[in-house]
């Protein structure tokens, strides 16, 4: 049983049933049978929703588990290990451990308690989200899996990307051109347990919309991620075995005109227990443009936004969550 109280009503929710979140079977996508059919389904969830689960994504169980199993290890380690590998050490890269309340995705209202670890494709060269990985020594394993991890979260994004491309009338490599070097971050998360009143304040993580284009989050038992409806509500996304939970970010609300929405979110973990999740994220290339799609407006519907590249919104947001940042110049 939890003893964690959550008297602030702000942070009441309900329980979600699986009709609210819809699960989409992405099977038919991943083995190329039927993309038309689950692109369509991926749509009007898109334009309803924000949030999806997916079933028969085709990634190996055992993957998974050995990837919590590693983060799990990894944050068990000694603060002063964890902490040599700070992203502050990795300067524009912007990848390491990330620690309690470093990040703050929602600094007006609430501190993040919550610790990380990030990490992407490994590179020599060094510019804005990319270079080398600040990787641990110890678990010794670590490497190895999560670049495995990395890519197969890479190609499975992929396969989602071509799907809304179909669902907005689009072929489906229409973004590739847009996403051939793209951001991506593979996160590790821990929510340490939190006893006793749980306010605002200091809750997992803040209420916030994904920057990028599209996220895919792999997490444990003990929940904790809720979804903010279109009148206001907060509602529970309960963990569903053998589903990864998928949510379009910002880039993809700036294409579609505000067609498809990027949905606020964040994490109260009450559960009375360490929370674990692995969220993968993927944008566009840095310098990509993002602007709004063609079929996207009408005399009626004009663009809402002004165009702007993929890494320039990207450190933009990082700028205003990370301490470390707080006063860079966005260029």
């Amino acid at each position: 049983m939890s003893n964690i109280t959550t008297t602030d009503p702000r942070l009441s929710s309900r329980t979600l049933s699986f009709d609210e979140v819809p699960v989409v079977d992405i099977g038919a996508l991943i083995d190329d049978t039927s993309p038309e059919k689950v692109a369509r389904e991926i749509g009007h969830i898109c334009e309803t929703v924000g949030f999806f689960y997916i079933r028969n994504h085709g990634i190996p169980r055992s993957l998974i588990d050995a990837a919590y199993a590693l983060a799990k290890a990894f944050f068990d380690r000694p603060f002063e290990e964890k902490n040599r590998l700070n992203i502050v050490n990795s300067g524009p890269t912007l990848r390491g451990y990330i620690p309690t309340f470093a990040e703050n995705v929602d600094p007006e209202k609430s501190r993040d308690f919550k610790e990380c670890f990030d990490l992407g494709q490994h590179e020599q060269q060094v510019s804005p989200f990319f270079g080398p990985n600040l990787m641990p020594d110890e678990p010794s394993a670590f490497k190895e899996v999560f670049d495995r991890y990395h890519a197969e979260m890479l190609s499975l994004s992929r396969k989602l990307i071509s799907a809304i491309a179909l669902s907005l009338d689009l072929p489906a490599d229409y973004f590739v051109p847009l996403q051939q070097h793209p951001i991506t971050v593979q996160r590790l998360l821990h929510y340490p347990a939190q006893a006793g009143e749980v306010r605002e304040e200091e809750i997992g993580i803040g209420a916030h919309t994904d920057y990028g284009f599209l996220t895919i989050l792999a997490q444990d038992a003990n929940g904790g991620l809720q979804v903010q409806n279109r009148e206001g509500d907060w509602i529970s996304a309960p963990p569903i075995e053998d589903t990864f939970v998928v949510n379009i970010g910002d880039l993809v609300q700036t294409l579609t005109n505000d067609r498809y929405r990027s949905t606020m979110h964040r994490v109260i973990n009450a559960s009375g227990r360490a929370r674990y999740s692995l969220p993968f994220f993927i944008d566009m290339d840095y310098d990509a443009m993002v602007e709004v799609l063609p079929n996207c407006t009408s005399e009626d519907h004009p663009p809402r936004y002004t165009p702007y590249t993929s890494g320039q919104h990207k450190f933009r947001r990082y700028v205003n969550s990370y301490t470390h940042l707080q006063g860079t110049q966005v260029a």
